[in-house]
């Protein structure tokens, strides 16, 4: 069984126990969190999508809140003395999937 849930402007294909890394997100460590926008779901009775899915629920626990691995940014202009160097570091929330109900 698995399902297909949209949060941070991306969608993720879940199942049960998966651990995914998703966009930062005001929940704190160990509590239990619900993704409401479904998209689809696959189970044994085939694939749903649409207005079956209204009653859909992805049910999550948080296991960390972190920022990724630092990226460079650099600009330059050729010739002309101009060199800016920073690094940016993507805040993101680690959660494992607990249930998946239709």
């Amino acid at each position: 069984m698995y399902a297909v849930v949209k949060t941070g402007g991306k969608q993720y294909r879940v199942s049960v126990g998966d651990e995914i890394f998703v966009e930062k997100m005001n929940n704190e460590v160990n509590e239990e969190i619900t993704f409401d926008e479904v998209l689809a779901v696959s189970n044994d009775d085939g694939l749903h999508l649409g207005d079956k899915l209204s009653s859909a629920k992805i049910t999550g626990e948080v296991l960390k809140q972190g920022r990724g691995k630092k990226i460079v940014v650099f600009k330059y202009k050729p010739k002309k003395g101009y060199r800016r160097k920073k690094g940016h570091r993507q805040p993101y929330t680690r959660v494992r999937i607990t249930g998946i109900s239709l």
